[in-house]
């Protein structure tokens, strides 16, 4: 069995997620390694997330096996070795340590290095760019129409190129954990602006394909999850974590993992399979925009989508869902009525409304419990970047990025206390 490990300095957003995927096309299994952010620090700059948290997005990622905490920072033949790997897979940027030598020197003698192709479009020096700027030029008004090279930047032809180019990542992004077969399935869905935004209409809309991919299996509960995934993180990732643990534990006392179940399921369709259906709703950029205000989401709904895509607990992905799933909506998803819908403890979108009242009423609602990670959203990344910006700006002129001015940043904080000062009135209205 052939195992390949793939070494990464900061895995701070799921950008890295697509140089898994290339990696673990290369074997059988993909090993993980990551630095201590003490390490990083010292040879590259400082991270955005923790170790801790690092380690949670790797774990989530379809495509990992392993993750090896505090890989050390220049690969050694000794240290793959000793994990049973013989190829290391990187992508084709030049990687240094503190001393100016390559990170990679040593593997890369034996004959032991592979490189594939650097994932464009999710960098985190452009993620920081974004919050530092506080830019909306990466918002999409349209996903479907700038697939099709509708929308966008550039020319027709250049339009028409970008769009197919996305088109292929999120059909990379929908396969199985070997990176080769069909996984996920990808929807897109399409309705009034006011049914997207808020909840004056109960529309059913319509979902169209755009991927397809493994259906739910015969006993699997159908199980709707929603929201922005900005910058997805370790507090989407650890919510989605529960939400299949909570399922497990319900099908545990049912018999789902009986030896007799798990053969009769085998038998039918070749493989074992967990006892939950998972779809997860995304929030077009407007629409987050309208309700958080500033410079939010960070992240287009492209980029979003793949985030949410890579990650193991989810089965189906439903592009542009309305922020409010009525009942219309939900009695007419593409899997018929879901068993339940999951909401996670957050704060950081005040509302003049409860948006889960009809999954209320239909008596499917049910909130995630509490975590570690509960407090780690974009809000709170956008924090640890403002509160260390001289650290993040001397990080992007070390990367040849333009500086980031006093004058930007103070635009930043007023716009972020603006939006408090109208989340706040919102507040009082509502009480």
């Amino acid at each position: 069995m052939l195992k390949t490990f793939f070494s990464e300095a900061h895995v701070d957003f799921a950008g890295h997620a697509g140089a898994m995927l290339q990696a673990r096309r290369h074997g059988k299994e993909l090993l993980v390694g990551v630095h201590s952010d003490e390490a990083i620090l010292e040879n590259k700059g400082p991270t955005v997330m923790t170790l801790k948290e690092r380690i949670s997005a790797v774990d989530a990622c379809r495509w990992s096996t392993l993750s090896v905490p505090y890989a050390p920072y220049v690969t050694s033949l000794p240290w793959i070795s000793h994990y049973g790997c013989y190829y290391v897979v990187h992508g084709d940027d030049i990687t240094s340590d503190s001393g100016g030598e390559d990170c990679y020197r040593y593997v890369k003698a034996a004959g032991r290095f592979l490189v594939v192709k650097r994932t464009p479009g999710i960098s985190t020096t452009d993620l920081v760019g974004r919050m530092l700027l506080c830019t909306k030029g990466h918002f999409i008004k349209s996903l479907n129409a700038t697939l099709k090279g509708h929308e966008g930047f550039g020319t027709t032809e250049e339009r028409r190129n970008a769009g197919h180019d996305m088109k292929q990542r999120i059909l990379d992004y929908a396969t199985d954990e070997t990176g080769l077969k069909p996984g996920a399935e990808v929807w897109s869905w399409s309705g009034s602006k006011s049914a997207m935004e808020d909840h004056t209409a109960e529309e059913a809309g319509s979902h169209s394909k755009m991927v397809d991919g493994k259906k739910p299996r015969l006993g699997q509960r159908i199980i709707y999850v929603d929201g922005g995934f900005d910058l997805f993180s370790s507090g989407h990732i650890e919510f989605l974590r529960q939400v299949v643990n909570i399922e497990e534990t319900l099908s545990r006392k049912h018999g789902w993992y009986q030896p007799d179940a798990m053969k009769r399921r085998i038998a039918e369709t070749g493989e074992d399979y967990g006892p939950a259906f998972i779809i997860a709703g995304v929030h077009d950029d407007e629409v987050i925009n309208h309700w958080k205000g500033v410079n939010y989401p960070i992240m287009n709904i492209f980029e979003r989508g793949l985030c949410v895509l890579q990650c193991r607990y989810i089965n189906s992905v439903i592009f542009s869902a309305p922020f409010t799933p009525t009942k219309a909506y939900l009695t007419h998803l593409p899997y018929g009525t879901p068993d339940a819908l999951y909401h996670g403890p957050t704060s950081f979108m005040p509302l003049t409304y409860d948006p889960y009242t009809a999954p209320r009423e239909m008596d499917i609602f049910h909130e995630v419990d509490k975590h570690d990670f509960q407090n780690v959203n974009a809000e709170e990344i956008v924090q640890r970047i403002m509160r260390s910006r001289a650290l993040y700006e001397e990080r992007q002129r070390a990367k040849g990025e333009k500086a980031i001015g006093e004058v930007a940043v103070r635009r930043r904080e007023a716009l972020e206390q603006e939006a408090k000062v109208i989340q706040g009135k919102a507040l009082a209205a509502r009480s």
